[in-house]
């Protein structure tokens, strides 16, 4: 029902964001990650999510962080079912509550477009099923989170800064591990 000109400045606006590619005579695709993507991504990640978890530890209202802690009840249940999809889309809801617990208006921009690339990260990198490893690294980052809610409770922006810098090495570990794997060892016959 929308006229052809409101769509095409929305497809603009969207690609000056980096979420979609345009070119001409070219349907509008998503942004690819390459190499340079990801190593922005990984550079400014653990500032953004430091910055707006602490800001949600001086900020959050009560009702807030009841509404974060029925987040990570779902989430804690996706990690218990191994249910993939629900764990990553969770995950990035309770990030996003975070973000927006923070109260900022530069900060929460930044976080949605990092948290679209998390999102597309761990579908990649946590697609396949659990092993037992991973499935230890997920109950730790679900205690991470428990801990981030403390700590936003408590107000104390210091320590939710530190959890979530442990939680974000959490993450990208794993990620580091899937794509760079240890090779595999192999018994010589001497």
């Amino acid at each position: 029902g929308l006229s052809r000109p409101p769509v095409r400045e929305l497809l603009r606006q969207i690609a000056a964001e980096g979420y979609i590619e345009l070119e001409a005579n070219r349907a509008p695709r998503v942004a690819a990650m390459n190499h340079d993507s990801l190593h922005s991504f990984f550079l400014a990640a653990p500032l953004i999510y430091i910055a707006t978890t602490q800001l949600a530890a001086t900020h959050a209202t009560a009702r807030e962080i009841e509404g974060l802690k029925a987040i990570q009840a779902m989430f804690r249940l996706a990690i218990e079912e191994r249910d993939v999809e629900n764990r990553v889309l969770y995950n990035d809801a309770f990030h996003l509550e975070i973000g927006r617990m923070a109260h900022n208006d530069y900060l929460l921009p930044s976080l949605r477009r990092l948290l679209i690339d998390h999102t597309r990260l761990g579908k990649i990198f946590y697609r396949h099923p659990t092993t037992d490893d991973m499935q230890r690294d997920l109950e730790l980052a679900c205690q991470q989170h428990d801990q981030m809610i403390e700590a936003i409770e408590r107000r104390d922006p210091e320590t939710a800064g530190q959890l979530v810098r442990e939680h974000f090495e959490l993450s990208r570990r794993g990620m580091a591990e899937y794509a760079a794997p240890q090779g595999m060892e192999v018994a010589l016959a001497m």
